[in-house]
């Protein structure tokens, strides 16, 4: 027997739901490592430099508002809805002989303008952050100048001299694609083999340069990370290690607080709030985690959703391996339907901290993500990418464990957060396909 196989063998045996995970079947993981806030010094980040990050949105929402259309309602910020979703509470009760207790809201992400998706966050702050970066060390920004001088001519000829790549399976591709691509540099997609044609498509027609991989997301960054780093003046967004990314995210935490309380909902000890968050490698999860535990503290609780193929953080974090060990290692293919969610090995930097922030992660078969597609449509006139709709089952999942009873918190007080990832720059005709397979899958379970 190799060392490796007697590696995955006492790993096994320690943590006995590794083999329900290698069997695909859904799990519930509850973290044994979670910290309460006050124990969790030490971080690499912390609330300032979340502030900081909120501080450089505002300083780029001239010159975003001027760009995009799409966010100059908003003043050149993006944000998207937080939609209480009574529809889908009974629905969910009654497809899946559920009782949620509390309320039910789904944040969407699948709003956000630039890119459609969550990725818009962590992605267009990158890049954002490079861009200023690069401005003021070439003396082009002076203070209290409006960062709406990035649209003239002058720093877009100033920026077609740098490089930026970034491997990805779809969204966050299009995030760095599209934001780079405006703001005149020359930006390279490296794109694993499971990335959708019509994202390829999309960022041609942006201006970026797309690299088809026949591997998956780790071979995608590998190569893109190799490739952009032969370039003279090239920057590499790397979503297994950016601090950058990672905030970018935190920030949303600061605006569903906002948010909140504009709908006049508290969270407190007695009234906790518990948030569903679809992960892939980590990133964008994770920093939003990161942000809503600084924001609410011990009245937050996270939970990360994986596809049962590609449950990449929960065996990182169950093991306390993290990205030491990938989902191959344990036979597990990393096939799903779900976009973004295909990752086989987790974020070196996001599952450092995730797991002292997360307070578990459960599993879902791609056919419950198509399902939920359709049952969220019809009962709310919301329409989502299969990887958006994973959180949905959390209420129940959770609901199902002891977790409420260990912590003392009665569910009937929860309020319920269901984070939606991605959807609105999905061709019409993918998502009446996505449509019509979760009606065929409804049927099939009558």
């Amino acid at each position: 027997m190799s060392m490796a196989q007697q590696k995955l063998n006492s790993l096994i045996e320690k943590y006995p739901l590794l083999k329900n995970i290698i069997d695909l079947e859904p799990v519930v993981w509850l973290n044994p490592n979670l910290r309460k806030t006050a124990d969790m010094s030490g971080l690499p980040v912390g609330l300032e430099d979340m502030e900081h990050a909120e501080q450089l949105w505002q300083r780029f929402a001239p010159y975003l508002a001027a760009e995009f259309p799409d966010t100059a309602a908003e003043k050149g910020i993006v944000e998207s809805p937080l939609r209480e979703i009574p529809g889908m509470k009974e629905q969910l009760n009654d497809f899946y002989g559920g009782d949620i207790a509390g309320k039910l809201f789904l944040k969407c992400d699948n709003e956000l303008p630039i890119a459609g998706s969550i990725k818009a966050r962590g992605g267009v702050y990158e890049v954002l952050h490079h861009a200023e970066k690069l401005a003021i060390g070439a003396g082009l920004l002076e203070s209290g100048q409006s960062y709406e001088q990035f649209s003239s001519d002058r720093f877009q000829q100033f920026f077609k001299h740098y490089s930026i790549g970034v491997g990805s399976t779809g969204n966050l591709g299009l995030s760095i694609g599209i934001i780079s691509a405006k703001l005149g540099f020359q930006v390279s997609v490296y794109m694993s083999a499971d990335a959708k044609q019509w994202k390829k498509d999309l960022l041609r027609d942006k201006g970026a340069t797309v690299v088809e991989f026949e591997g998956d997301f780790s071979e995608a960054i590998l190569a893109g990370r190799k490739e952009t780093l032969t370039k003279p003046d090239a920057y590499f967004v790397d979503d297994e290690k950016s601090k950058h990314l990672f905030l970018g995210y935190s920030v949303a935490a600061f605006r569903l607080k906002r948010q909140l309380e504009n709908a006049n909902i508290q969270v407190d000890s007695k009234h906790p709030l518990f948030v569903y968050l679809p992960c892939g490698v980590g990133g964008a999860p994770g920093g939003i985690a990161f942000g809503l535990r600084q924001v609410f503290g011990d009245a937050v609780h996270c939970f990360f959703v994986e596809p049962t193929h590609s449950p990449a953080v929960l065996i990182g974090l169950m093991t306390g391996e993290k990205n030491k060990v990938s989902v191959q290692d344990f036979g597990i293919d990393n096939v799903t339907e779900g976009d973004g969610l295909a990752v086989g090995r987790p974020s070196s930097f996001a599952s450092g901290i995730s797991e002292k922030t997360i307070s578990g992660i459960y599993t879902v078969e791609d056919q419950e993500l198509f399902k939920l597609l359709a049952l969220l449509a019809d009962s709310e006139g919301i329409f989502v990418e299969p990887s958006a709709t994973a959180g949905l089952l959390g209420p129940l999942k959770i609901q199902a464990t002891d977790y409420a009873e260990t912590n003392q918190i009665r569910m009937s007080t929860v309020n319920h957060v269901v984070w939606s990832t991605g959807g609105a720059l999905v061709p019409k005709e993918e998502m009446d396909g996505f449509y019509q397979r979760g009606k065929t899958y409804l049927r099939g379970a009558e």
